[in-house]
């Protein structure tokens, strides 16, 4: 067995990785390198400390190298920065940045954990300035909180709406200051679909985030940005978070094999091309169990397995990995948003065929008072039911679902696997027929023909079409908000007025989430109309999706009135 680790690089992979191969071996030497002041920390509590959420900086920090060394006999040194790997010779060149001396450190394994760091692109001009930040640790936390008081900053734009943008725009604005978060693509957090995401933009715009999309940086000045539309928002400072890039210089320098991600290239145990050096986290690619391609995967819980298996594969006790699905999960503001597995685009790039069921119930029983709508879409691959992907906006409850979901995913499960997985249930925290079912259920009507449906993105084309559209909800909903050119023909009065509507064009029906929608559907489809389609999510998913296409993407208005209730 090995007897000399050297670890470069803390946090979630190094430090777990140290702390897990000491549990399996007293005897092994084990040595953290980090470039940076902390050894281990709460990366992804970062955001939460402008807030102040999380009070002090210093409760961010999860262990030092005096707790490391007292507790685990881990000898970690901050502040040292490996350099140079020698894989012949099997050393490591350290400088040591608070002396400004350089020393060789010699190793029987050697990891690579060097994350991965902003992207800070050249192109901008202004981007060195002093008003521009980037968040990857506790000293850039903090560096960016005393700037904002010392200044009394009023208004702050934050570029880049992945996972780091949008905690950090919402802190902000939580903290009280006039946030513009700008996206270059045409919408935030790219795991959701275009459809689900509309819920998060709405969220965000409600909370007073001036949200800019389709539309990049071009300038950053004292006083404001200058976007490559010519558009000039007012920002005493900027935060990039446009997104990261592996750290792969070292190993680059080393002449280990780089992926076709841009990751360092490992095999099932976390080994690179040299067989005495192991790399994981940020700065790695990983096998996505389902395209059964490469991927790079910036999140915790990856690392934190990743840092298991390669402890457990360096001490010969090895589990065979079986990939990632990417599982994840945000909270903006009063929205917990998660998603697993794959979504619209990532299987249309893949070539799977597949379909989607959108089911919008309360998360908890509707007498409860603080029950809220979650939305929740279901992707499956046709004509098998293999479950695919979800994802999962609500109030409270989206991550519980998409857990179950992705539990289901692991096992390679279907639809029917989902169905009939049983569930608990109480009133005051879920439903009898919990909604990762009913999204279930409403897959297994789908994929076995029971009714059609039609999707969100097709409404505009039906209204330009002046298609026939029922909405079968109450005449007082109806009068509240509707889509322009509906009939209002209430489930209640259905069967009796079937003489309204006609049998030789397709006829599209909407409620206020396709439950009553789904029931006329099948009622009509009992008395001989045959070309009837169910609105998928209907008036709620509806009204939240129009109001975006008008707000942020300049679309006409299609709806009478927005009712989001």
């Amino acid at each position: 067995m090995p007897k000399k680790i050297v670890i470069i690089g803390g946090v979630a992979g190094g430090a777990s990785f140290a702390a897990r191969l000491r549990r399996l071996s007293e005897d092994a030497e084990i040595i953290i390198l980090e470039r940076g002041e902390h050894v281990s920390f709460s990366n992804c509590s970062l955001p939460y400390y402008l807030s102040r959420i999380i009070n002090e900086s210093a409760s961010l920090i999860m262990m030092t190298p005096e707790r490391l060394k007292r507790q685990y006999n881990i000898d970690a040194r901050t502040r040292c920065e490996a350099t140079e790997i020698d894989r012949d010779r099997k050393t490591v060149t350290v400088k040591n940045l608070t002396a400004n001396e350089n020393y060789t450190l010699p190793y029987d394994v050697l990891v690579l954990s060097p994350g991965a760091a902003p992207i800070l692109p050249r192109s901008i001009e202004g981007i060195d300035r002093e008003n521009v930040f980037s968040v990857r640790n506790v000293s850039d936390i903090i560096r960016l909180d005393e700037y904002i008081h010392a200044r009394a900053i009023k208004n702050i734009a934050v570029v880049g709406g992945g996972f780091i943008g949008c905690e950090i725009a919402e802190n902000l604005a939580e903290a009280k200051l006039n946030v513009t978060l700008v996206e270059a693509m045409d919408q935030i957090m790219t795991p959701f679909d275009f459809d689900m995401i509309q819920i998060l933009h709405k969220e965000m715009l409600d909370n007073g985030i001036d949200l800019i999309l389709g539309d990049g940086v071009s300038k950053v000045t004292d006083g404001k940005i200058v976007l490559k539309s010519g558009r000039e928002i007012k920002s005493e400072a900027v935060v990039m978070a446009i997104g990261v890039a592996p750290e792969t210089q070292l190993a680059k320098a080393a002449g280990l094999e780089i992926g076709a991600t841009g990751g360092i290239k490992v095999n099932n145990r976390y080994q690179t091309s040299d067989k005495n050096i192991y790399a994981i986290g940020d700065a790695i690619e990983v096998y996505n169990s389902q395209t059964k391609k490469p991927m790079r995967l910036a999140l915790a819980w990856p690392a934190q397995m990743e840092a298991r298996d390669a402890a457990d594969a360096v001490m010969g006790c090895a589990r065979m990995g079986r990939g990632f699905i990417g599982s994840s999960v945000i909270r903006i503001f009063k929205k917990i948003a998660a998603s697993t597995g794959l979504n619209e685009r990532i299987a249309k790039e893949c070539g799977i065929p597949y379909d989607t069921a959108l089911v919008i119930p309360f998360d908890k029983v509707s007498l409860m008072p603080d029950a809220a709508p979650i939305h929740l879409k279901l992707l499956f691959e046709t004509p098998t039911g293999r479950i695919l992907g979800a994802q999962a906006i609500g109030e409270h409850d989206a991550h519980r679902l998409i857990d179950i979901i992705a539990s289901v995913i692991h096992f390679h499960g279907t639809i029917y696997d989902l169905s009939a997985t049983e569930l608990c249930y109480a009133p005051v925290v879920s439903t009898a027929k919990d909604a990762a079912q009913m999204a279930a259920l409403v897959a297994e009507n789908l994929l076995e023909r029971k009714f059609r449906q039609v999707h969100l993105d097709k409404l505009r084309d039906l209204v330009e079409q002046k298609a026939v559209i029922i909405d079968v909800r109450e005449k007082g909903e109806y009068n509240a908000g509707h889509i322009e050119g509906a009939t209002n023909i209430p489930l209640s009065e259905l069967r009796s007025r079937t003489d309204e509507i006609p049998k030789d064009v397709p006829v599209y029906v909407h409620c206020r989430t396709s439950q009553r929608s789904y029931n006329a559907c099948m009622a009509l489809k009992g008395m001989g109309f045959e070309n009837v389609h169910n609105m998928q999510g209907s008036y709620l998913a509806i009204s939240i999706y129009e109001a975006m296409q008008e707000k942020l993407y300049g679309k006409k208005k299609i709806l009478t009135n927005y009712n989001f209730n």
